[in-house]
């Protein structure tokens, strides 16, 4: 305690002060000289038991900040009743509380990064061995048409694994926040054609009827880059649910309250136990084909909700998936 410079100035002040006292009182009258030396040796007496209490107190709270610093999960920090104190160990348990929180969210983080990390080798293994095993075949067929279609399927193959790196590369840089959104006025009929522009030739491919109804005029704000791959993405799925001779709905409404965007596919819609899971990372659901790597859909969501927008899936009542993507005005 006599280590703090102010109680050592005050204990030298006070001694000073009470010799001071004590002569002149011994001065003037002997009985007042000694009740100045007992008030002041009561006073000190006092002075020393509340200041010793109170660093009693302090130390125990440094103990428990100590403990805090190094991670203990069971953290006792008793009612102080003084004022300061009091203040003191509200703070020290909130920020406790904070801790713990972060702590736990970092561990929950470092859990999902490590299933992801499991899951993303997974996804890369299986078309790198598919990859191999073709390039074997390649290697021993004598037919030139069948070597010309075991390429074309490792080209296919490394296309895959180029578009789950690319995407897997955007989801880290949108999750680290590295990623500074433009917030223009984007006209949504040229949103939706600029989505729809690489996905022609597997529409026409797959005989698939597409019909869109967007008004022109109607403007939403965002980044049009991102949110043209996001529409594009949920093309992607609705193009593999709708397969050969299906149809593909686009539609936009525009209220006071929202801009929709809604894309409808008369495919078989998803399982019930799917929806609630269905923009996870890396799920793919029960039905998803083998060209699945369940990135897409969780990359489309992330991209909208950093805009401010919503994005919901659901079954229409007459067959199909449904997207529905709002913007607030």
């Amino acid at each position: 305690m006599f280590r703090n410079r102010e109680i050592r100035q005050f204990a030298i002040a006070f001694a000073i002060i009470t010799a001071a006292a004590a002569a002149a009182g011994f001065y003037m009258n002997p009985a007042a000289g000694g009740l100045a030396l007992v008030c002041a040796a009561a006073f000190g007496a006092a002075f020393f038991v509340f200041t010793r209490a109170r660093y009693k107190r302090i130390a125990q709270i440094s103990e428990q900040i100590d403990l805090v610093l190094h991670n203990t999960d069971h953290l006792f920090i008793s009612e102080a009743e003084e004022g300061e104190l009091s203040i003191l160990q509200s703070e020290i348990t909130k920020m406790t509380q904070r801790i713990r929180e972060q702590n736990d969210a970092l561990k929950k983080e470092k859990g999902h990064l490590a299933d992801s990390l499991a899951d993303i080798a997974h996804q890369l293994r299986t078309p790198l061995t598919s990859a191999n095993l073709i390039l074997s075949l390649l290697e021993n067929s004598p037919d030139e048409n069948e070597r010309k279609q075991f390429l074309r399927e490792t080209e296919e193959l490394f296309a895959q694994m180029d578009w789950l790196l690319s995407s897997l590369l955007k989801l880290s840089r949108l999750d680290a926040g590295v990623v500074m959104f433009q917030n223009g006025q984007i006209e949504v009929d040229s949103l939706i054609n600029t989505a729809l522009r690489p996905l022609f030739i597997p529409i026409e491919l797959h005989s698939i009827e597409l019909k869109i109804d967007v008004p022109r005029g109607i403007v939403i704000r965002g980044d049009a880059g991102w949110l043209s791959e996001a529409i594009q993405n949920i093309l992607k799925n609705c193009i593999e649910g709708a397969g050969d001779h299906g149809k593909i709905h686009i539609m936009c409404e525009d209220t006071p309250l929202f801009t929709g965007i809604t894309l409808h596919d008369s495919g078989a819609g998803f399982d019930k136990e799917d929806l609630p899971v269905l923009f996870e990372r890396f799920y793919r659901g029960k039905n998803t084909g083998t060209a699945g790597y369940g990135i897409g859909l969780a990359l489309c969501k992330t991209i909208i909700t950093r805009q401010g927008g919503t994005i919901t899936a659901k079954n229409h009542p007459q067959g199909g998936a449904v997207f529905s993507i709002r913007f607030p005005k």
